[in-house]
């Protein structure tokens, strides 16, 4: 299916949010999700479906100061 994430289209095969975490490489990575706007905790994103044209954004913190 076709995705747009962080602004780019992207195919992917995941079902989930934390299955395309995965395939992304993000691993146990700390990020924020959203999906089509909304804020996706942590705790729900096995549960959270993708399905073709979401829109997607991960966040990972920035460090520094």
């Amino acid at each position: 299916m076709n995705i747009v994430l962080n602004g780019q289209p992207v195919t992917t095969h995941a079902a989930s949010l934390a299955e395309l975490l995965a395939e992304q490489g993000y691993g146990t990575a700390k990020v924020a999700t959203a999906v089509n706007g909304t804020l996706a905790p942590a705790s729900m994103r096995h549960e959270q479906k993708i399905e073709d044209g979401d829109q997607i954004e991960i966040v990972a913190p920035m460090q520094g100061g």
